[in-house]
């Protein structure tokens, strides 16, 4: 006598075979039929789910950076469901990487589970089935689900937990105000704040020999005009002695570098970038004022400003930060070689992890006024002159 999950272990292959395989919509239709008249396979078709996610963290994938291509590619209703499926796989391990906890606690809830039809729910579900299928393996950026516990439990450095909760609170104050004086101060603060606690760091691990091989951390870079804001977080993670590649195909940027500099680089992409689009939108609501109305070509040409001016005065901050710290008592003799081992390290770890890059031809900018705009917008956003900068 045949077993009846047999049966239904058929209906799902069959349902696979017609949409995970195929490309198009027909392919979909066809095995969400299927599994709309099979109820009793519910069950077994998640399971099938989790093993699909089981294979990206395989593959080198995260949470997030599941979460972040869903989005992309399908849409919100689609992220629920690859939140429900994550969250259900990882019960399965007794231990999980720090990173992975903070990612799992941002999921977005699952879908309500009143469904408005069977054929619509087995759709989406096949579609992302489809999309966890196909997707590539890429370098990997810490220890999966599962790993040795000394792997998963590094302890953070002393105090991080302190120093990071008042940097985003004076970078969360710089986002909200509206006054750029005041935001430059609190940007400034920021700024020095981070460069102080990696030099201590870097110190710190040289004297204690902890911390010596450099981390990575993948964040995300969204459409639309993606390429100025790889470029924005480029010149971040150099100024912090972190090196960024990109993935334009995948809509992520890998920084390589240790975690106190990862941190920084995280932090302070995304407040300038909070900044230099509300600044955007102000300049904008002027251009319209006054009558014109070019604004795709004005934001692409004012991001594009922004981020290459902040670059140049990211370096410029990087280069006084390490001058001062040398200068300062007697730690210059210290510090030259902990930083140039350091820099080593990141460059052997970047080049071991992305052993063939390519340089991406940049599109130049089009709109005088958008660059004009963006680049005022980078100098309010950075501090002035005689501040210390990010640390080299």
């Amino acid at each position: 006598m045949r077993a009846y999950p047999d049966l239904m272990e058929t209906v799902i292959d069959q349902a696979f075979a017609a949409a995970l395989y195929t490309e198009g919509d027909a392919g979909l239709d066809t095995g969400a039929s299927l599994l709309a008249a099979a109820p009793r396979a519910d069950a077994e078709l998640v399971r099938k789910g989790e093993e699909f996610v089981r294979r990206a963290w395989e593959r080198g994938w995260l949470p997030a950076d599941v979460l972040r291509l869903v989005r992309r590619e399908l849409d919100e209703h689609a992220a629920g469901l690859a939140a429900g499926l994550i969250a259900s796989e990882v019960r399965r391990y007794p231990e999980l990487p720090p990173r992975w906890r903070s990612q799992l606690d941002e999921l977005p809830a699952a879908p309500p589970a009143g469904r408005p039809d069977r054929f619509s729910y087995a759709s989406a579900l096949l579609a992302l089935y489809r999309l966890l299928l196909a997707l590539p393996a890429i370098e990997p950026v810490g220890p999966p689900p599962g790993a040795a516990r000394e792997a998963l439990t590094r302890p953070p450095a002393a105090g991080e937990p302190r120093m990071l909760t008042r940097i985003r609170a004076l970078l969360a104050k710089a986002e909200a105000t509206g006054y750029p004086e005041e935001a430059e101060a609190l940007t400034t603060k920021a700024q020095e704040l981070m460069a102080r606690h990696s030099i201590d760091e870097a110190l710190l691990a040289a004297r204690t020999h902890g911390d010596r091989t450099p981390g990575a951390r993948r964040i995300g870079v969204d459409a639309p005009y993606e390429t100025a804001k790889a470029i924005l977080l480029d010149a971040v993670a150099a100024a912090n002695r972190c090196r960024a590649v990109w993935n334009s195909d995948l809509g992520f940027t890998t920084v390589v570098g240790f975690e106190a500099d990862l941190e920084s680089v995280e932090l302070l992409h995304t407040s300038l970038l909070v900044q230099g689009t509300a600044a955007m939108t102000r300049a904008e609501a002027g251009q319209r004022a006054g009558g014109r109305k070019r604004t795709k070509t004005f934001r692409q040409s004012f991001l594009m400003a922004y981020a290459q001016r902040l670059g140049s005065r990211l370096a410029d901050g990087t280069a006084r930060a390490t001058a001062e710290a040398e200068s300062g008592a007697g730690a210059g003799d210290a510090l030259l070689p902990v930083l140039a081992a350091r820099d080593l390290a990141v460059t052997e770890t970047a080049e071991q992890m992305f052993p063939r890059t390519t340089t991406t031809r940049v599109r130049g900018a089009t709109d005088l006024d958008g660059w004009t705009h963006g680049t005022e917008a980078a100098d309010r956003a950075r501090m002035s002159g005689e501040t210390r900068g990010i640390r080299g």
